[in-house]
């Protein structure tokens, strides 16, 4: 059960990984030059109130070196390809092996 949330999960974040990375090559297109939109102005676009209050709990929780280190320098990076590596992630944690025989039963 938990391997299909983590496999649902990864999913999700597929999908919006795609949709992300064909609004940046409708806009490079438009531009007729590479348009690569960050986390962050997509967050914001979509919804300013829970960026905001995810600042203020990660400033709150951990150490300012957290969101202005790690956390700034992820939202920085384009929305896909933050969202493709998650999915990536998320698809690892719920994969499963298939347990190999050596010899065929009959």
């Amino acid at each position: 059960m938990v391997r299909f949330i983590f496999r649902l999960a990864a999913m999700v974040s597929l999908s919006i990984s795609v949709i992300m990375a064909v609004i940046d090559t409708t806009r490079s297109v438009a531009a007729s030059a590479l348009v690569m939109t960050p986390l962050n102005a997509s967050w914001l676009a979509v919804s300013p109130d829970t960026r905001a209050a995810f600042e203020s709990y990660v400033r709150a929780k951990a150490d300012p070196l957290v969101w202005d280190g790690a956390v700034a320098w992820v939202l920085n990076q384009p929305g896909f390809a933050v969202f493709a590596v998650l999915a990536f992630l998320l698809y690892a944690i719920g994969y499963r092996r298939r347990r190999h025989q050596f010899a065929p039963t009959n």
